[in-house]
């Protein structure tokens, strides 16, 4: 485990009216909390798109014909690639967050927006670390250390029936 203050480049693209969601410096927070204690410098992306576009993503690149909430995409990068200007390391990736899908789970999950948002955030983040949930040991393992971060920030239990 690392210690320290996370140097954090997080660039946040709106794709859909910013009316109603979070500000960027607030993704950026809960990407930092994600990261803390795990990686010292990161470099990644947030796009918040609409259903079109999170559903083209989806089926693009996961053969899923459905707008999902979050999207992960790791950064690979080739042996001897040269990082375009502007860009460091550690590139960490991008992720996408379809603005419907999480406004209508919030709803029917009974959550604040706001916690929604940042709990996908800290989930999109972690998966970018390369944790995953295939079965039900990494699963329980990465919703146990989304409860713990956003417990750090104030944010109730995720996974707890309303």
């Amino acid at each position: 485990m690392t210690r320290g203050p996370v140097r954090l480049d997080v660039s946040v693209g709106y794709a859909v009216p910013r009316a109603g969601l979070p500000a960027a410096t607030s993704f950026r927070k809960w990407v930092a909390a994600a990261l803390h204690g795990r990686i010292l410098e990161a470099d990644l992306a947030i796009r918040i798109v609409d259903n079109k576009e999170g559903r083209a993503l989806n089926r693009h690149y996961r053969g899923k014909d459905y707008a999902t909430n979050v999207l992960s995409f790791p950064a690979e990068m080739a042996e001897g690639v040269k990082l375009p200007k502007g860009v460091k390391m550690p590139l960490l990736g991008d992720l996408v967050l379809c603005a419907p899908v999480v406004a209508r789970e919030a709803r029917e999950q009974k959550k604040t927006l706001v916690s929604h948002y940042a709990h996908l955030t800290v989930h999109g983040t972690l998966h970018l670390l390369g944790w995953d949930h295939e079965d039900d040991r990494e699963a329980e393992a990465m919703e146990q250390l989304e409860r713990e971060i956003l417990a750090g920030m104030g944010i109730a239990d995720p996974y707890e029936e309303p």
